[in-house]
């Protein structure tokens, strides 16, 4: 089933494992094994920890702030706008370092939510 949503009607909540870091299930496993669809939220000086995933491969596109991403063993600058991509079982991590906290939408293929 297709599906429309806009970005001020995801309902954003506390993430599971991650204090100062929101999370917007947009799609997940359950709708599309395929894929999965979140907004990810990071506030000023959170770091989510370098960490790997077994087979999904991330896409992310950040839509707001300013941060560093863990990648090819380097922290790179990001902003808004950037389009990210992560393959299965590479290192990566993510700082938030703006003023404003840094909002990314992020696909899962295969679906991780």
């Amino acid at each position: 089933m297709a599906l429309k949503i806009n970005l001020q009607e995801v309902n954003m909540q506390p993430h599971p494992k991650f204090e100062g870091v929101k999370v917007g299930y947009v799609s997940t496993k359950e709708r599309h094994p395929e894929l999965s669809i979140i907004i990810l939220e990071v506030v000023p000086g959170i770091q989510i920890p370098l960490h790997t995933h077994e087979r999904e491969i991330d896409s992310i596109f950040i839509l707001q702030g300013e941060g560093e991403m863990f990648l090819n063993n380097e922290w790179i600058r990001i902003k808004a706008g950037d389009i990210i991509v992560v393959g299965a079982n590479e290192l990566h991590g993510l700082k938030s370092t703006g003023e404003i906290p840094l909002k990314s939408y992020v696909i899962h293929a295969p679906a991780l939510w």
